[in-house]
């Protein structure tokens, strides 16, 4: 590998040390699917359409007008099924995903173990092969599931109702920002309370979500101590006040045990409390939304409940609200008679659909299997768990050189937002060298939300999946790379040197003049070059 300094003596890279890894990716360079096509080889062979789908659909396509109807046959790689299971054998050779590594570098993601288990029951024909358009009685034992977990979220949260519609947790805060605006219109004060308070430590979603929605964002500033400001939010609260939307603990792991006040200041203002739990892993069995003020609050399944995020879905974000406000939830919802399950569609001030159909029956099975499997006590040990590996985690990040925590200095809940600047002002490595250099020994790591309110920053998160000895191995490469940087940062900041890539060109994912979002479009672009 050649840097400014000549080649960089590969022992030198990959230590022996036992606590640190020995890692290589694999490297196939291989084509993308189109670019393997062969005309007339194929993978299956279709069978005959019947004649009575022929005609129906012949007479459906008839009244389509002449732009919405294909004028060729879609350009589709032809490709037969061993050459097809090579091709995605090698690409998954080339990436780092949970069960590979230990994966707590994605902080605010609760990378845990979704048991395996769950993924049997999602694949079965009885799951599999429903369809969301079957009649309520033959999908029973999937409406008795999801009205089972909105009652186990019930008893988690204190919460009266919940909807399983949002396909993410961006779109759960988009529709607690949508049953705002209708809660203050049906009251006839939707032009009022044209103002939506949120922090600077809560998901960027929160403020963008509600600014969709109409809203003026209004932050409330941290303290020196990492924790939104009780005195500014006594200041920023008024007759315009819509809502105040926090996560607690927000991204720096400090849980704020004044929430009760902040909750108590807006409803005084004639405001409504939205509650980020995203990622509540730290809190389960322990605090509860209803108890800290909240009117309303979502789980992101594929966080805290053990779905998998299966690069960004399918994904559930549960929202539930008190009775006040059960009428505003996305419709249908799940609800059950005495005798059977059924949709509810009924709703009076329901602020409609918010994705297609009910959700993400999937999501909602794993969740409901794993609160099952679980139980009452193992909720709550999954809670002390995973702050138990986060504090070991933190006490022993910080005797690292360069690297520090902010704010408050006493324990913090289930994940910490971390800062490598005195790394950076003493070596000149940045966050993001200590990022690529963390591949080349098998770790994911994550910097944090911009825009950077915590300086050259990472966000771990252990969960409670993990064991020490995996905690240990992380904490080693971490510290290996720290001593690198102070020794021969070059190592460091020409990473990563033993992954399937190299350095990202990053200039490039600000000009959307050299995107290719589709292969169509790359052909076409590189042919007008």
């Amino acid at each position: 590998m050649k840097t400014s300094e000549g080649t960089i003596d590969k022992m030198k890279r990959i230590p022996r040390d036992h606590k640190v890894r020995r890692f290589h990716q694999a490297k196939w360079d291989e084509p993308v699917i189109f670019e393997l096509s062969q005309p007339g080889e194929r993978g299956v062979e279709v069978p005959p359409v019947e004649p009575q789908i022929v005609e129906t659909v012949g007479d459906c396509l008839s009244q389509l007008p002449d732009s919405l109807r294909r004028k060729k046959r879609p350009n589709l790689p032809e490709i037969s099924q061993y050459r097809v299971i090579r091709h995605y054998s090698r690409i998954s050779q080339e990436v780092l995903g949970s069960d590979f590594n230990v994966e707590i570098g994605q902080g605010t993601c609760t990378m845990k173990y979704s048991p395996k288990i769950n993924e049997r029951f999602v694949r079965s024909p009885k799951m599999a092969e429903l369809h969301p358009l079957q009649d309520e009685s033959t999908v029973q034992g999937m409406l008795e599931m999801t009205y089972q977990l909105d009652l186990y979220l019930r008893e988690i949260s204190g919460m009266d109702k919940f909807s399983f519609q949002p396909g993410s947790g961006t779109q759960a805060l988009f529709t607690q920002a949508s049953i705002v605006r209708k809660y203050h219109e049906s009251r006839g004060e939707g032009e009022q309370r044209n103002e939506f308070i949120t922090t600077h430590f809560s998901h960027p979603s929160q403020a963008a979500t509600a600014a969709v929605k109409g809203f003026k964002i209004i932050y409330v500033p941290a303290d020196e101590n990492g924790y939104p400001d009780l005195e500014a939010l006594k200041e920023l609260v008024s007759e315009r006040t819509a809502a105040f939307a926090v996560a607690n603990p927000e991204d720096t792991g400090i849980y704020n045990s004044r929430i009760k006040e902040f909750t108590d200041v807006v409803h005084a203002a004639g405001g409504l409390c939205c509650y980020d739990q995203a990622n509540a892993n730290g809190l389960l069995g322990i605090t509860r939304a209803l108890e800290a003020g909240f009117d309303m609050c979502f789980f992101n399944l594929h966080k805290t409940f053990s779905v998998p995020h299966a690069c960004g879905g399918p994904a559930t974000g549960a929202i539930g609200v008190t009775a006040e406000l059960a009428p505003f939830l996305p419709g249908p919802i799940v609800d059950f008679d005495g005798e059977r399950y059924f949709y509810k569609r009924d709703l009076k001030n329901s602020i409609g659909k918010v994705r297609s159909f009910y959700g993400v029956p999937p999501a909602v099975l794993r969740s409901y299997a794993w609160v099952r499997a679980l139980g009452a006590d193992g909720l709550k040990e999954v809670a002390e768990i995973a702050c138990l590996n986060n504090n070991y985690l933190y006490h022993k990040i910080l005797q690292i050189r360069g690297a520090s925590a902010p704010y408050i200095q006493g324990r913090r809940l289930e994940q910490v937002r971390y800062s490598w600047q005195q790394l950076k002002e003493d070596t000149g490595v940045t966050t993001y060298d200590v990022q690529r250099r963390m591949v080349d020994f098998a770790h994911h790591y994550w910097t944090s939300h911009h825009p950077y309110v915590v300086p050259e920053p990472f966000t771990l998160e252990p969960t409670e999946s993990y064991s020490m000895a995996e905690l240990d191995e992380y904490i080693a490469a971490l510290t290996h790379i720290s001593q690198e940087a102070y020794e021969n940062p070059e190592i460091v900041k020409t990473a990563p040197h033993n992954s399937t890539g190299h350095r990202v060109l990053e200039s490039v994912l600000d000009d959307p003049d050299q995107w290719c979002i589709t292969w169509r479009a790359y052909l076409k672009k590189t042919a007008q070059e």
